[in-house]
């Protein structure tokens, strides 16, 4: 069953209403017909709207509420990654499954040793890219809500932007003592907002790590092997999963 995401205001009653890319997805991509059923989530709430098709107009799909559920597929806690930027299309890779393990919001950051450097106007498209990867993917994983994608801050911005956080995380290869990790995860409750600040390839600074220590983050170990930037996150994550859920 493909899951589609609308806005509030486009919910009228028992009747829901999808445009735009979606509405020329449903029609030309999927041929989808009148009576096909399909999900929706409004963004705003963990509840599903189970819907059939009822017409596919020129400009919009027109749906008819059969039920409404409790989606209950979100995390109890709020995590927001903050990414040093990597190489090629790592990024794409690291926005499509940390929405599949349910992130929250992610920032981009360019920190002392990431590689690419974009100027206004391509980190503008990059970063509408990158919310596009994350819709897809909270699509396809039937998220009720689509992560934030922000646009691209030094470190400096991202450490003032997460000051507010109740837990502030940075894995970082120099950390040792696994079982302090371990007792840190374990203590996470139930409605937090969690930061975590990964590097890019060949990790942090010395500099940003003491930088990072003085705003409150906290160091910790990912285990005793050296990580991708792309794998660090989905560890980290993983590990919260099976904190709530497993």
């Amino acid at each position: 069953m493909y899951r589609f995401f609308v806005d509030p205001s486009d919910i009228k009653g028992h009747d829901i209403y999808i445009g735009g890319r979606d509405h020329n997805h449903i029609k030309n991509v999927l041929r989808m017909r009148k009576g096909e059923v399909v999900s929706i989530s409004d963004g705003t709430s963990d509840r599903e709207y189970r819907c059939h098709i009822e017409d596919i107009g020129e400009e919009k799909v027109h749906l008819r509420l059969d039920f409404i559920k409790e989606a209950d597929v979100e995390l109890p806690v709020r995590v927001t990654l903050f990414q040093g930027i990597p190489k090629s299309d790592k990024m794409d890779l690291i926005i499509e499954k940390c929405t599949e393990l349910g992130v929250n919001e992610i920032v981009p950051v360019e920190t002392a040793r990431s590689i690419v450097k974009l100027d206004e106007k391509k980190a503008e498209k990059r970063r509408e890219h990158w919310q596009g990867k994350a819709e897809a993917a909270a699509k396809q994983s039937k998220r009720a809500f689509i992560p934030e994608i922000h646009g691209i801050v030094s470190l400096k911005e991202a450490l003032d932007m997460a000051e507010d956080f109740d837990l502030r995380l940075i894995p970082y290869e120099l950390s040792e003592n696994f079982k302090k990790t371990r007792d840190i995860i374990s203590g996470i409750k139930p409605g937090e907002r969690i930061a975590v600040f990964i590097g890019p390839e060949g990790g942090f600074s010395e500099e940003e790590i003491d930088a990072a220590e003085m705003k409150g983050f906290i160091p910790i170990t990912l285990g005793r092997r050296i990580l991708r930037t792309e794998t660090a996150a989905f560890v980290l994550l993983s590990w919260i999963i099976f904190l709530f859920e497993g």
